[in-house]
């Protein structure tokens, strides 16, 4: 999946009024009054998030008689889970890397010699 896709989900997921529809979707299809009834925003508002959500891969929609149920989309998570397993494991790759070399770099130094790291200062009395 391509950066765009991510980028339009995590664009999607931007704004709290429809991180707040897909945790009521999760309940099951729901129709457009209901999601509005319990938002803070109106019908129309939430039609048009509804559409962001939808061209994201978010969320789906199915026509029951005079009304539409939209439920979470299977997978429209996808391309955000997979950026962030991605990013994670660049920067746990990193960080190892950089654990190594610490660790080599303290194997390479002369035994008895310090870094100065950690050590205690006397006074003199």
């Amino acid at each position: 999946m391509s950066n765009q896709y991510a980028d339009q989900v995590f664009d999607a997921l931007g704004e709290p009024v429809r991180r707040r529809i897909l945790e009521l979707l999760r309940d099951g299809p729901t129709p457009v009054t209901e999601l509005a009834r319990r938002l803070p925003v109106g019908r129309p508002a939430v039609s048009k998030h509804l559409r962001v959500l939808g061209d994201a891969g978010l969320v789906e929609y199915t026509s029951a008689g005079t009304r539409n149920l939209y439920v979470l989309a299977p997978g429209g998570l996808a391309a955000a889970q997979q950026w962030l397993v991605r990013t994670w494991d660049s920067v746990l790759a990193a960080y190892a890397d950089e654990a190594a070399a610490l660790a080599n770099e303290r194997r390479s130094r002369p035994v008895g010699q310090s870094s100065g790291h950690g050590q205690r200062q006397g006074r003199a009395s």
